[in-house]
């Protein structure tokens, strides 16, 4: 064979090889995002009633308090009897002061007393001898004028003194600091030494009998849903829990933040402390309104939020604003409207525009299929 037809068998080989090999060349599948999509399941934005929603939190303050302060002031505390969390009886003593200044008072305003008692005696002893004596020459009229005069104002003062020596010796009964109502005592500011003085702060402050209840702020509409009567089981900051009933509904609503008061009657308990934190859960309380499972409520910086899925099956979160609770569910006071889809799981980690699969809640879960008997027939 000649070298030209080597090269043309050559030439030849190498096309037919270029041209099978771009006839055997596939471009690789493209992948489906929809089949890549995850499976999640989803809920709708629906109007339900909840039973027992109802939830308010606030303080335990006393159902009635008293403040006790001393009635005279410049003397001394010499004691104090009893401490903070003791309870006293209505005119048990509380702190006493020291009485040595205001017996000598006393001693002194029933001198005074007596003297001047004595002095009126003797004044009307001396306008009587001349009763009669008018007109008859044996003294002027304005002698017999002044002599009644001065037995009228020599009575006046015995009077006066009598009243100030009354006085003193109630100012005296006074050095003891009662108790005006039985109960608990809160809070204790006296020391002994302490110096009366008028205008400070109440020595004492008791709790009457003891009644610490529960100041719970609702919101205006929700008001509504509260009546007097109302059982209502609160949760203490112990972690403890006592069955009250509501007291008072305030008629009134507070301008700025659209809150009214309800007072709620609590048991008498050691653990249930003036000046801590309750939260209520009212009974027989039903609400209406648009609601989704509390799972499907995330919370983050900006807020709560949920997982709302489109009609092309994106993910948006959408910020809500949250209301009342209950079996498991919560409703939406601001948030996206009735029949949206929601993720069921709040705590997914899905992204604004991810695709995803959306699956209904409510619908039971597939069962898998029974895998085909492998057994041979003996």
């Amino acid at each position: 064979m000649s070298r030209s037809k080597t090269y043309l068998t050559l030439a030849a080989g190498l096309t037919s090889a270029l041209a099978l090999s771009a006839c055997g060349a596939k471009e690789p599948p493209k992948k489906d995002p929809a089949a890549q999509a995850r499976s999640v399941r989803v809920v709708k934005v629906e109007s339900r009633a909840i039973a027992g929603s109802l939830t308010a939190s606030g303080s335990l303050i006393p159902r009635e308090e008293a403040a006790v302060a001393p009635e005279v002031t410049g003397y001394r505390v010499s004691r104090v009897l009893v401490e903070e969390g003791a309870f006293v009886r209505a005119g048990e003593t509380l702190a006493q002061l020291d009485g040595a200044l205001i017996a000598s008072q006393v001693e002194q305003q029933r001198a005074l007393a007596a003297q001047a008692a004595v002095q009126a005696e003797q004044a009307e002893a001396e306008a009587a001898r001349v009763a009669g004596l008018d007109g008859q020459g044996v003294l002027s009229e304005e002698a017999l004028q002044q002599r009644r005069f001065q037995a009228k104002a020599a009575r006046a003062t015995a009077a006066a003194q009598a009243a100030a020596y009354r006085d003193t010796q109630t100012r005296a009964t006074k050095l003891a600091v009662t108790a005006p109502v039985s109960g608990l005592v809160l809070e204790r500011t006296v020391r002994p030494g302490d110096l009366a003085a008028g205008g400070a702060t109440p020595w004492f402050r008791i709790a009457r009998d003891g009644q610490i209840e529960l100041s719970a702020e609702v919101s205006e509409d929700d008001m509504a849903r509260v009546r007097i009567g109302q059982r209502a089981t609160v949760t203490l900051p112990s972690g403890g829990t006592a069955v009250g009933q509501v007291r008072i509904i305030s008629p009134q609503v507070n301008a700025q933040t659209k809150l009214g008061s309800v007072r709620i009657a609590l048991p008498v308990r050691s653990d249930i402390r003036a000046g801590g934190f309750g939260r209520a859960i009212f009974d027989d309380a039903s609400g209406h309104g648009l609601t989704v499972p509390e799972t499907a409520v995330r919370y983050d910086s900006d807020g709560a939020s949920v997982m709302t899925v489109g009609a092309d099956n994106r993910v948006k979160s959408v910020i809500v604003q949250t209301g009342a609770r209950g079996e498991g569910l919560v409703t939406l006071v601001k948030g996206p409207p009735a029949g949206t889809r929601v993720i069921q799981n709040a705590a997914a980690f899905l992204l604004d525009g991810d695709l995803v699969k959306p699956l209904d809640a409510a619908a039971p879960a597939a069962k898998p299929a029974a895998a085909p008997a492998t057994g041979k027939k003996q």
